[in-house]
């Protein structure tokens, strides 16, 4: 427990920035959910991992610090609330699953939810469920605008803009910022924007900047309005990185490199196996018949303007070699032909 308390307390300075850290064995769904005022809805959360000895879950609405709202040891089946969340808060456990079930739903539940496990000493989240509690549906519309973003190199400062209109009524009118990556939409922060009130409408502008974009930034960017008990979502804005020249140079040299290779792979392949037909060829004394016939051609042809000369070996003295050796010394000769220049 003490080593909760020391958490909270220095999660107190983190104010909106998403405590959500997913080890491998712990597991939140949904990640959004949208519920009408009154319903009762379940977050769900999973782990089962061997080495989790406490669960707990937490509330973190916008523009607020997150709250413990139960905890648990992992044997027990009963998790105790805390004090401003009894009543309508409950928690459904078993050693690897830790529900939270929220009932009677009010506006002021809209926040973000994180399951977390403590385990050898070091307490970690899951990625969140958002929840947003919506009033009954009317016919109110809105509609939210997001221009289009060019590619950006690195390093460079952007700048998301979004407009939104929404229809006046009661209740508070607020704007957000999301970031989808892999698929799943993640909730950035609250932003008041900048609202003007027209004839029968509410016009809205948001921005949202960048500073010195890199690789992790990079994702599909949704600008929301929630008024009027709806959530209406833009069309999103891409934020993707340009690749510099250095870098398209490189994929250029690289890429012909390995072509050249290729080639030269299949070059060096062709000649080896080429080499190797011509030495087996000789090794087995067998020569082609066509090579045997232009020989015997150009023979007959000269064979009147040949000379032949047989050169003997002398030795200084036949006791230097033994009988046999000198035998075939003395067998040994050489045999040249001349061409007579006609």
């Amino acid at each position: 427990m003490a080593s909760l308390c020391i958490l909270l307390v220095l999660l107190c300075g983190i104010g909106q920035v998403p405590l959500a850290v997913q080890p491998l064995g712990i597991t939140q769904d949904p990640r959004v959910l949208m519920a009408q005022i009154g319903q009762t809805v379940t977050l769900k959360c999973f782990c089962g991992e061997d080495s989790v000895t406490f669960f707990s879950w937490y509330q973190q609405s916008l523009g607020r610090k997150p709250e413990i709202i139960s905890s648990r040891m992992r044997h027990n089946k009963e998790a105790a609330i805390y004090p401003s969340f009894k009543g309508r808060f409950e928690v459904k456990s078993k050693e690897t699953i830790n529900h939270l079930t929220i009932a009677d739903l009010l506006l002021s539940d809209s926040a973000t939810y994180y399951c977390g496990i403590l385990e050898f000493n070091s307490l970690e989240f899951g990625e969140g469920t958002f929840l947003y509690v919506t009033m009954p549906l009317s016919n109110i519309q809105g509609v939210v605008y997001q221009p289009a973003l060019d590619p950006v190199r690195p390093g460079d400062s952007v700048q998301l803009s979004c407009e939104a209109h929404g229809e006046k009524c009661k209740g508070e009118q607020s704007l957000y910022w999301f970031r989808q990556t892999k698929g799943e939409p993640v909730i950035m922060y609250q932003n008041e924007g900048n609202c003007v009130d027209e004839a029968h409408n509410r016009k809205c502008t948001l921005t949202y900047s960048i500073k010195s974009v890199n690789s992790s930034d990079e994702g599909m960017y949704y600008c929301a309005l929630a008024s009027c008990g709806k959530l209406v979502f833009g069309n999103g804005t891409q934020v993707q990185l340009t690749k510099s020249k250095v870098e398209h140079l490189v994929v250029y040299c690289l890429s012909s490199a390995l072509a050249v290779s290729i080639i030269l792979l299949f070059v060096l392949a062709f000649t080896s196996y080429t080499l190797k037909r011509q030495i087996c060829s000789v090794c087995k004394g067998t020569v082609d018949h066509q090579s045997i016939s232009a020989g015997s051609d150009i023979t007959s042809h000269d064979a009147g303007n040949l000379h032949y000369a047989a050169v003997g070996l002398k030795t200084s003295s036949e006791g230097d070699l033994g009988e046999e050796e000198y035998q075939h010394v003395k067998s040994v000769c050489v045999y040249s032909t001349i061409k007579m220049a006609k």
